[in-house]
């Protein structure tokens, strides 16, 4: 009667808790995906920060820049929309509620997606989920919030991508896309 009432933990095969191995592999896919994100400190280092002289350098410094930072961006164009949202709670709520969903069904997962025995390719839950989102945010009538906030966010990614020098940044182009395969699958 030692053990009366208390629960056995789960275990997989290795002797891990299922929930904890879930949480680690969540963990460190959280940290190569963001991984991808540069140093702050190198994104607005001022030293780099000029005026281009003509109009096709800063054309070809947006797409360099955009390439080298593209996670940061993504990062700075979220905060501003979450931000544009404060004034509208249940937009914010649908938001993170948006936000968790995505975490759960397109970053966080490592094994591919089935449903109703049928293998979901990464790219359909992709459009799936942006489609989604865009719907039940426009739902929520923060239709103009969300647009200015998203039109000031490419504003300020254009803006610094424009007046940062390209000269110092280093990188592989093979390992910079914009459509990440999070599942392992293209």
């Amino acid at each position: 009667m030692k053990n009366y009432g208390t629960i056995p933990p789960s275990t997989s095969p290795a002797g891990t808790p299922v929930n904890l191995e879930y949480i680690s592999r969540a963990k460190e896919r959280l940290k190569t995906g963001l991984g991808a994100r540069r140093p702050w400190k190198e994104m607005f280092e001022i030293h780099a920060l000029n005026l281009p002289k003509p109009f096709s350098d800063a054309v070809a410094r947006i797409k360099r820049n955009f390439a080298y930072f593209q996670m940061n961006y993504a990062i700075i164009v979220l905060l501003i929309i979450f931000l544009s949202l404060l004034w509208h709670p249940i937009s914010l709520i649908v938001f993170i509620a948006m936000m968790a969903v995505w975490l759960i069904l397109y970053f966080l997962r490592d094994e591919p997606l089935v449903i109703f025995g049928r293998l979901i390719s990464d790219r359909v839950v992709l459009i799936v989920l942006s489609i989604v989102t865009i719907v039940v945010l426009f739902l929520t009538r923060a239709t103009t919030n969300i647009l200015v906030a998203l039109l000031v966010g490419v504003v300020v990614m254009l803006i610094h991508a424009a007046v940062r020098k390209t000269d110092d940044l280093v990188f592989d182009e093979a390992d910079t896309s914009l459509l990440r395969s999070p599942a392992g699958g293209p």
